[in-house]
């Protein structure tokens, strides 16, 4: 499975909403399961983001998928990036 982290921020309707916050991370962890994937890190931070998610998915399509279906919520607006781990980036490197 590949390795996501999906950076998002509050809308102004998710920053009114915020004490439901942790109901929808619960619903987006189901829909993460749903997918195939799984929410390996879920933060909630302060600076630039407001918050940061570290998930696997089984491919680029079902990331896809789940982060659109978040973001047609209304409550987040989200950057999301592919990763690899430091194993999956040495081959990759090493075959340049």
């Amino acid at each position: 499975m590949a390795y996501y982290v999906i950076l998002a921020n509050w809308t102004d309707e998710g920053i009114r909403g915020i004490r439901q916050s942790t109901d929808r991370v619960d619903a987006f962890r189901a829909r993460v399961a749903e997918a195939g994937g799984k929410v390996l890190q879920f933060l909630y931070t302060m600076g630039v983001h407001d918050v940061v998610i570290v998930a696997e998915f089984p491919s680029d399509d079902a990331a896809n998928r789940v982060v659109l279906r978040t973001g047609m919520q209304g409550f987040v607006r989200s950057v999301t990036l592919k990763a690899w781990s430091p194993e999956e980036f040495r081959a990759l490197a090493n075959g340049a």
